[in-house]
């Protein structure tokens, strides 16, 4: 009799909206395709046993008969919130938040799920949030961004069993999906440009090195190098700089060197913009007398003068494939069908060249320009 009753509540829900006024449902649309109405409601989740053609039929029927689903019914029948969780630490993610949330959201749109997004101050903050919006079920599922070697997210959701899907890569890939960009190429490929423009001493000003984007570009610098024949230099390789100013702290402590590299690779665009206050305190010509290359293609980059030449990287399509993988994730496609990358792409700005001056002639003029300025 309990079991009857649910059942009826089930296609009560089913049959009228929050109003009470009947409207299409999952039933009518099974009936206008003469499929049963498992067969459609899992070729409208995306499910990997429905067949792409089912899927698309299905689909296009539900355009044309204009059916929506209503999310608190399938919550109770699926257990499920059609909810992507995204919970963003606010001082490392500003330069790639505004396409990458347009990127999630529409893809959540079009597949008839929403975005729930939070944000937190710290790392233990951000992990008792995720906890909350699981607690709370606000969220099937989370994208995790800027992952780290060893990340603490990624243990807890595989402790909670919660389906996520990484911005990048980790160390240990058990039950991880993912979309990131192949970045440890482009920092090869860096390495490799400047080579050809005359350059054998190149530096490199690395991330934080928790992050596994900045270990991995570390492992494209010092790959090309080894490609090269140039010699591995410590003194050359710089870590843990997040900000510009920190840019701007690391290239003043690489010039400072006696024999300081005509060429230095940045991990990111940010620490990038430093070297410009640096070059113009120190009266050197970027692109000239120092070569700059960098990685991710923010705005202000092609606004410097002169212009950054950077590695740029669609964090748009980023966002919709985070969203669709997770989706995918959610509805039960097996993890290892769920890991993409994409490549970088170089944009080539104005901010290297060949090399005007050898190290001992640089070093000299920085000699030079020191004493002036004193």
């Amino acid at each position: 009799m309990i079991r009857g009753g649910l059942m009826r509540l089930d296609n009560l829900l089913d049959d009228m909206d929050s109003s009470g006024v009947n409207r299409i449902t999952i039933n009518h649309l099974a009936e206008a395709l003469n499929l049963t109405k498992g067969t459609v409601s899992k070729a409208l989740n995306e499910y990997s046993d429905i067949s792409e053609a089912t899927r698309l039929r299905v689909q296009r029927k539900a355009a044309e008969l204009d059916y929506r689903p209503l999310a608190y019914a399938q919550a109770i029948k699926t257990g499920k919130v059609r909810s992507i969780g995204l919970v963003f630490q606010t001082d490392s993610e500003r330069p790639f938040l505004a396409d990458f949330l347009t990127g999630v959201s529409q893809t959540a749109t079009k597949k008839n799920w929403s975005l729930t997004v939070a944000s937190a101050v710290s790392e233990d903050e951000v992990l008792s949030t995720i906890k909350r919006l699981i607690d709370e079920r606000k969220a099937d599922g989370f994208i995790l961004p800027r992952t780290k070697v060893q990340d603490a997210r990624i243990e807890l959701l595989r402790a909670k069993n919660i389906p996520f899907v990484l911005y990048g890569r980790t160390q240990d890939h058990t039950d991880c999906a993912w979309y990131d960009i192949v970045g440890e190429n482009a920092m090869c490929q860096a390495v490799e440009r400047l080579y050809s423009l005359g350059h054998r001493n190149i530096a490199f000003v690395n991330s934080d090195i928790e992050y596994n984007f900045a270990h991995l570009r570390l492992q494209g610098y010092l790959k090309g190098l080894k490609k090269l024949g140039l010699q591995r230099s410590d003194n050359m390789v710089l870590d843990g700089v997040m900000t510009t100013k920190d840019g701007e702290n690391a290239t003043r402590k690489l010039l400072h060197e006696s024999f300081p590299p005509t060429a230095i690779l940045y991990a990111t665009d940010v620490a990038a913009l430093g070297a410009y206050k640096v070059a113009s305190d120190l009266g050197l010509q970027i692109g000239k007398e120092l070569s700059i290359i960098s990685y991710d293609g923010v705005p202000e980059g092609a606004f410097a003068n002169p212009p950054l030449t950077t590695f740029k990287i669609d964090t748009k399509k980023a966002g919709e494939q985070l969203a669709a993988l997770l989706i995918k994730r959610v509805n039960g496609e097996a993890v290892e069908l769920l890991r993409e990358t994409d490549p970088a792409i170089l944009y080539p700005g104005e901010s290297d060249g060949s090399p005007t001056v050898s190290s001992k002639e640089l070093s000299c003029l920085l000699e030079e320009a020191k004493i002036v300025k004193t």
